[in-house]
């Protein structure tokens, strides 16, 4: 099934259950995916798009909860954390760290890179690699941990 498939029968079964917190995130990506769907030149989005998109979707849920902790203001950061892990049950599995350590690891030494000068090489190579398998964030934290060993 099409994630947007997926997406309509969560929507129904949200509304069915009286899930505000479901609902609210379906619809967000819904809405999302119908404005990707509309700005292009195709009716279809490809995978990849679509989970860059539900990426792009947690990250911002992340943030704004991110940002409402830090101003102690743990009311408004559960319902993002919230909608971000529904969100984040459209997403493929994610790799662990160790996991994401591993591919750079790989990556540097077949490409011989070293120092943080080299940085930027090896987070294009990572992201295309892991794309949609991993966050930016996990892939920079590693990334410059190793470049700096």
């Amino acid at each position: 099934m099409s994630l947007q498939t997926n997406i309509m029968v969560a929507l129904k079964e949200a509304m069915k259950a009286k899930d505000q917190v479901a609902l609210e995130s379906l619809r967000a990506i819904k809405s999302e995916l119908l404005l990707a769907q509309t700005s292009g030149s195709t009716t279809e989005l490809a995978e990849a798009d679509e989970v860059k998109l539900l990426q792009k979707l947690v990250k911002q849920r992340k943030d704004a909860a991110a940002i409402f902790t830090e101003q102690n203001r743990a009311d408004l950061a559960e319902p993002e954390l919230a909608q971000a892990a529904v969100i984040e049950q459209f997403l493929p599995a994610q790799l662990s760290e160790a996991e994401v350590e591993e591919v750079v690891k790989a990556i540097i030494t077949e490409g011989n890179f070293s120092g943080m000068a080299a940085m930027g090489q090896v987070m294009g190579l990572a992201n295309t690699k892991l794309a949609g398998s991993a966050d930016g964030k996990t892939i920079s934290t590693v990334v410059k941990k190793l470049l700096t060993a």
